[in-house]
């Protein structure tokens, strides 16, 4: 056996794996692009196709509001947050679903003994209503939203608390994410990151230029413990 084989066959998983949920395990761009929908119906607009709006889903409700409402000046669109996420509690979970290989790369880390937990920026209250959805309220074992703390991503505070919460040192954790405000949390964090490229980029995002340790087409690449990058 070469070195670099017996190199790939050592490798573990990281000690702890941290994920963005929007875009990276959780396909919600047709939950999304319903509330859209609904809102854009109430005020007289033909629905919009999903194309237009999967792009803005990790940037949150107000840029999705911005591409389903370009015409609407910004301070009136931000008076529609409330509707936009009230209307989603409603379409949570009926429409969207894991991405292709989130689970069985979930499966993965589980038969390793390796725990894995969420941070992202939706409001901790929805986040929560879609565990047991996924069937992943006892296999989460830490969820941070965008309003568990006083501050957000990109930063870095959700993740270290993150990582308090569940016992590993932010050294040995990965966080994974399709934004570079994840990027910059993990960073920030001290923990190695894992560019989601299969998640939503707006045409001028270069995920290159985030400058994440590993960069990933698929959910499935992650099944093996030697696609993660290395931690401490």
């Amino acid at each position: 056996m070469s070195a670099a084989v017996a190199a790939q066959a050592t490798q573990a998983f990281p000690k702890a794996v941290l994920f963005d949920l929007d875009g990276t395990l959780l396909d919600s761009a047709p939950d999304m692009l319903a509330v859209a929908n609904l809102m854009r119906a109430q005020h007289g607009l033909a629905p919009m196709p999903l194309d237009d709006l999967r792009a803005h889903v990790s940037k949150g409700s107000r840029a999705m509001l911005g591409a389903a409402f370009p015409h609407v000046d910004a301070s009136e669109r931000d008076g529609w947050v409330q509707q936009f996420l009230d209307l989603y509690e409603r379409e949570l979970g009926l429409h969207g679903a894991p991405f292709d290989g989130v689970e069985p790369m979930l499966a993965a880390l589980e038969a390793a003994g390796r725990p894995w937990g969420i941070v992202t920026n939706k409001p901790e209250y929805l986040a929560r209503k879609l565990m047991p959805l996924l069937g992943w309220e006892t296999r989460c074992a830490v969820l941070i939203g965008g309003d568990t703390l006083a501050v957000r991503k990109p930063d870095p505070l959700p993740l270290t608390v993150a990582a308090q919460q569940i016992g590993i040192d932010p050294a040995d954790c990965v966080y994974v994410g399709d934004d570079e405000r994840d990027i910059l949390a993990a960073r920030g964090a001290g923990m190695a990151s894992v560019v989601a490229l299969w998640g939503y980029r707006l045409a001028e995002d270069d995920p290159i230029a985030w400058q994440g340790d590993v960069l990933i087409d698929a959910p499935s690449d992650l099944i093996e413990a030697g696609a993660w990058p290395a931690t401490r």
